[in-house]
């Protein structure tokens, strides 16, 4: 690799070092016939919220083409460093691309410039790739509408950020969600935090991570395009935390319980 392209990079930045180097995302179509949207993979629901000791973030499992289920195992929390999660809904390939070079921007920076990136840059770093994916975007064949959470060491403060498939960003202070079956878990969210039985925010981690799993067998009752957990095929929601020790994703055997218990109807 030539001195100027390393020169000619911002310091530890493994995104603009890709693209000088030859890399993009695509962000038009090439020329040719028509892309059909319908065939390409989605991937829906997925929520955050804050809870006592952190931030919960959980996602369905399926992934449609069209009025088609293609995929139920599909995993849309995807780990990015030891204190980052990224949950995904739109085109499954585009966001799985940006989780890879993220999670290669921020380890890149921590190898080069013996530091951590800062809360502030991995936020902007999501919103950097977004904007370059614009015209994909907006030919409705690459759209992702992530939810970024992560842990500030310095700051000992979690934070959530949603994005528009544009690359704005937005802090959220309590919960957001996002994915065809979001506005069913937004109202109930809202009403949870506002009048149930304490703010979310005040929930230890049993009440929060049993309210996400309810949520999202909530939403796939009326949205096709949200998988419902199958317990019989060992199916069930992701599940994870970020807290001061970072993120944990709730194995399968303790997801298995969890399900079990959430999904309880009362007498």
């Amino acid at each position: 690799m030539s001195d100027s392209i390393l020169h000619s990079q911002g310091p530890g930045d493994f995104y603009e070092l890709l693209k000088r180097s030859g890399y993009q995302l695509a962000s038009r179509l090439e020329p040719g016939g028509p892309v059909d949207a319908s065939q390409l993979l989605h991937g829906t629901t997925v929520l955050a919220f804050h809870y006592k000791d952190g931030v919960v973030v959980a996602g369905d499992r399926r992934a449609t083409a069209g009025n088609a289920i293609m995929y139920d195992r599909c995993d849309k929390v995807i780990p990015i460093d030891d204190y980052s999660l990224m949950a995904i809904a739109g085109v499954p390939a585009t966001a799985f691309e940006m989780a890879r070079i993220l999670s290669h921007n921020f380890e890149y920076y921590r190898r080069s410039q013996l530091q951590s990136l800062s809360t502030e840059g991995k936020i902007r770093a999501l919103s950097k790739l977004l904007k370059d994916n614009m015209g994909m975007a907006i030919q409705g064949v690459g759209a992702v509408s992530p939810i970024f959470a992560s842990y500030d060491i310095k700051e000992e403060k979690p934070y959530i950020y949603f994005y528009d498939i544009l690359g704005a960003q937005f802090e959220i202070r309590t919960h957001t969600a996002t994915g065809s079956g979001s506005p069913v878990i937004r109202g109930v969210l809202e009403h949870e935090d506002l009048w149930g039985a304490r703010p979310l925010a005040e929930r230890d981690f049993k009440e929060a991570s049993t309210l996400a799993v309810r949520l999202l067998q909530t939403a796939g009752q009326f949205d096709s395009a949200t998988g419902q957990g199958r317990p019989d095929d060992r199916i069930y929601p992701v599940v994870a935390s970020i807290t001061e020790e970072g993120y944990r994703f709730l194995p399968d055997d303790e997801m298995e319980n969890l399900f079990k218990e959430s999904i309880k109807r009362n007498a």
